[in-house]
């Protein structure tokens, strides 16, 4: 056989493949000591080892089959593989309201290389809506990359691009909403800073990524696009957001602000949550349902890129036996800022006091959230509290930690000024602070009572 039917097969991997005269596309029976298993051998990625076969399951799933357990393999048909996606059946409509899709990495709009094990960014209008073609009844989506990488690898000058390239398509491109593709490890982070540099903003930003790959029959791409794209197309809101699977089914995606949700599992498809709040809607078959009015409503005019940041910023989670040293590290390398999580109330060791003292005597702005993610700061309350607030430690009021990180970046990049810093940090600019947090929001767990019902039954 030629060297292309044993695409990245290497090794004993390969050698038993041509041991049965099988390749990769065949569909086979493989017989092996653990049991029997049908399906269509893949391509292994180039980095893969020889070890294993690999191969998609009727289920859609793939899964790998050691070598050494293999006792036979049986060819009874042939799928070439299709590594260009189909024509699309339908046409994009300029006339409906133009949406760009700004690609910052992740899965949302991209599709799975066998050859290479890479995820391959969906770059053409042709390619996006031969892969969701319902999105061509509901908005013109343009979709371009701004940049591919993992959003762990996220920084101020990626921030600073989204905030400038989102800019030019509302107040050049006429965009009525602009969608976000972006890696859900970080997307919050990103969320919380848009909310603070895009000033005025007069449509929906929307980010939007998937917690599964696109090849996976239990993803959730295609769903969150076409929801973020109807919230960005027929929202009346004129705020950063987060639009994701609102449970593990595909029932509806929650609207959550940009400010207050967090990326709450490291695989559900309903990972992502409002903390210290509701949500501020859902996106249901083709609805958008409002659960709050107090959002920024769509408006004409252009909004402003402030995109002064100050990135040397540390985030600290306070933890017990923590060393003082930890706070003068970053006050001898020059950081600017110092954003604590702290226990409870937010609270810290008394050990730390004078590294926070030194800290702030050179004027570098403490600033205190809480660990808990649920409920406000409260430092009044207890000893250690009140000791804190006479050094001069400002407190976050209910922020997320990575929301007052954020901020306190934002807001370095404008002044210096301790007193300044200490009113910014306690103002409510993005629906950072609440005034409060629902009764019921933190014991409904936000998936839908009726799941809730579900699993008290369970009981």
């Amino acid at each position: 056989m030629s060297e292309n039917a044993y695409e990245g097969y290497r090794g004993k991997a390969r050698k038993i493949l041509e041991k049965f005269n099988v390749k990769v596309w065949s569909v086979v029976e493989i017989i092996t000591k653990i049991g029997v298993f049908r399906g269509i051998i893949l391509p292994r990625y180039q980095l893969a080892d020889d070890k294993h076969i690999t191969i998609k399951l009727p289920t859609g799933y793939n899964t790998g089959l050691n070598v050494d357990e293999i006792i036979e393999i049986k060819e009874i048909g042939y799928e070439p593989g299709r590594y260009k996606l189909p024509s699309p059946s339908v046409k994009p409509d300029e006339k409906k309201p133009r949406v760009p899709l700004l690609g910052c990495g992740g899965t949302i709009a991209s599709r799975l290389d066998y050859r290479s094990g890479a995820v391959i960014p969906a770059l053409t209008p042709e390619e996006l809506y031969s892969m969701v073609p319902e999105l061509a009844n509901i908005a013109f989506v343009y979709p371009r990359l701004l940049f591919e990488l993992f959003s762990e690898n996220m920084t101020s000058e990626h921030w600073i691009k989204i905030a400038k390239e989102v800019e030019k398509e509302i107040n050049e491109g006429g965009a009525y909403g602009v969608v976000l593709g972006h890696g859900t490890d970080t997307m919050s982070f990103t969320a919380a800073i848009l909310s603070f540099m895009l000033r005025d903003l007069p449509v929906p930003v929307v980010l939007v990524g998937s917690q599964r790959s696109s090849d996976r029959p239990s993803s959730d791409a295609a769903m969150n696009l076409i929801n973020a794209v109807t919230l960005a197309s027929k929202g009346d809101i004129a705020e950063v957001t987060v639009c994701m699977h609102g449970t593990t089914s595909d029932n509806y995606s929650l609207i959550h602000r940009g400010t207050r949700v967090r990326k709450m599992h490291s695989s559900r498809r309903d990972a992502f949550r409002t903390i210290g709040d509701i949500p501020l809607g859902k996106v249901e078959n083709g609805k958008i349902i409002m659960f709050k009015k107090d959002y920024r409503k769509r408006s004409s005019g252009n909004v402003i890129a402030d995109v002064k940041l100050e990135d040397r910023v540390a985030l600290i989670y306070f933890y017990p036996g923590m060393k003082p040293d930890v706070i003068h590290h970053f006050i001898d390398t020059r950081y600017k800022g110092i954003v604590i999580a702290g226990t409870g109330l937010g609270h810290v060791s008394i050990y730390l006091f004078d590294a926070i003292k030194r800290a702030i005597d050179e004027n570098i702005p403490v600033v205190m959230t809480t660990q808990c993610l649920w409920g406000f700061v409260g430092m009044n309350v207890y000893e250690t509290g009140r000791d804190l607030l006479n050094l001069g430690v400002i407190p976050a009021m209910n922020m997320l930690p990575e929301v007052a990180y954020m901020k306190l970046m934002w807001i370095l990049g404008h002044t210096q000024n301790m007193d300044e810093i200490r009113k910014l940090v306690q103002t409510n600019i993005a629906g950072e602070i609440t005034e409060g947090e629902p009764y019921n929001g933190y014991v409904i767990l936000q998936g839908g009572i009726p799941g809730v019902d579900e699993f008290i039954k369970q009981l």
